[in-house]
């Protein structure tokens, strides 16, 4: 497996357990639970690093995908933490991971789902 590959199965996997994580939650639930809150940002903050680590060839082979907004995700998460907005959270677990794992799943891997 190629680095690019490594760090897209890294992303998916990351993403993967956001949904996971979020499974059964609601919008007020994620407010009062730190827990959830701080492994959903955890993960997030994976999908950016993983994202960074992507290839610019492989990137630009693929502009549908908004690799500039996922990474800047993480630069606000891992170094403006104390500005993480729950609604903007939300946004993120509801449209934002659903919709990246629909556009990176046909460039996984041939093992992976």
């Amino acid at each position: 497996m190629n680095r690019d590959e490594a760090a897209l199965l890294d992303v998916y996997n990351a993403a993967q357990r956001i949904l996971i994580f979020a499974t059964d939650l609601t919008r007020a639930n994620l407010a009062t639970n730190e827990e959830k809150q701080s492994a959903i940002l955890y993960q997030v903050i994976v999908v950016g690093e993983a994202t960074k680590r992507l290839s610019i060839d492989f990137r630009n082979s693929h502009p549908n995908i908004p690799w500039k907004d996922i990474a800047g995700m993480h630069d606000i998460l891992a170094h403006q933490y104390d500005r993480v907005n729950l609604d903007t959270l939300w946004d993120v677990i509801q449209n934002d991971i659903p919709e990246l794992i629909e556009l990176i799943t046909p460039l996984l891997p041939e093992q992976t789902p």
